[in-house]
C-alpha cells in the first residue's frame, strides 16, 4: 500500500466511528436517477449510508457494490448492512484505481467527495468507463482546485488524505473525463470557490453517460 493510501486508510478508519461527521460535498445519490433492477456502484462508500439507500431503491432485482479503501469504513458498513438485514449489497475493500468488477456490468456509478484522493485520475476514470454498460451513467460529487495545487501539498500524503491536496483544476478534470471516453458531461451543481486546507477549491456534481458500446 502506498504512503498516501496508508494515510487515507488511517484517517477514514477513525472517521468511520464518528457518525456525526459529514464527508460529502454534493448530492450524487439524489441526482443519480437509479431505479429498480439497476446494478450500482458507490466508489468510496464510507460507512455504507448511500449503498443502503441505493439497495432500497434498486430492490431485490438490483444489486449495489460499495468500494472503499478504508478497512474501518468497510467493517462499519458490513456491520450496518448485517444489522439491517440487507441482502442485495456487497462491500469490497480495494484501491479504487483497480475496480474488481467486470467490463460493462454496471448501470449506475456514484461517488461523493472521494475521487480527489486517487493519485492516478486518468486510471480511475478509465475504470469507470470500463465497467459501465452502454447507456450507463456516473454521477460524481467532488472538488476541483482553482489553481494547480503546489507540489509541497500535492505530494503530501496527509494533505491528500484530508480531501483537498489531491484535487486538480476544472480544466484538467474535464480533460481527464474526455480522455476516458465521456464526451457529454452535465454539470448538475457547482459552488463558488471556497478555502479548504491551503487552497481555493469548488465543489460540483457532474453526470456522464457511456454512449459507446466499444472502445
Amino acid at each position: 500500500m502506498s504512503e498516501t493510501n496508508k494515510e487515507i486508510n488511517i484517517r477514514y478508519s477513525v472517521l468511520a466511528q464518528d457518525d456525526s461527521c459529514c464527508l460529502s460535498c454534493g448530492g450524487a445519490l439524489d441526482k443519480s436517477e437509479a431505479g429498480p433492477g439497476d446494478v450500482c456502484v458507490d466508489l468510496g462508500s464510507g460507512r455504507g449510508t448511500d449503498v443502503l439507500r441505493l439497495a432500497e431503491i434498486v430492490g431485490d432485482e438490483g444489486f449495489v457494490y460499495g468500494l472503499d479503501l478504508s478497512d474501518g469504513m468497510i467493517s462499519k458498513a458490513k456491520k450496518t448492512a448485517e444489522r439491517m438485514g440487507v441482502q442485495n449489497v456487497e462491500f469490497i475493500q480495494t484501491d479504487l484505481s483497480e475496480i474488481p468488477l467486470e467490463e460493462k456490468s454496471v448501470d449506475i456509478i456514484i461517488s461523493n467527495c472521494v475521487l480527489n484522493h486517487v493519485s492516478d485520475k486518468q486510471k480511475i476514470w478509465n475504470e469507470i468507463y470500463r465497467i459501465l454498460k452502454k447507456g450507463g451513467t456516473f454521477t460524481v460529487s467532488d472538488i476541483y482546485s482553482s489553481e494547480p495545487v503546489p507540489a509541497e501539498y500535492a505530494n503530501d500524503p496527509a494533505a491528500i488524505a484530508e480531501c483537498w491536496a489531491g484535487s486538480v483544476t476544472r480544466d484538467v478534470y474535464l480533460e481527464t473525463l474526455a480522455n476516458a471516453g465521456f464526451d457529454n458531461i452535465e454539470i448538475l451543481e457547482e459552488s463558488a470557490p471556497y478555502e479548504k486546507g491551503k487552497i481555493l477549491c469548488s465543489s460540483w456534481t457532474i453526470r456522464g453517460t457511456r454512449t459507446r458500446c466499444c472502445g
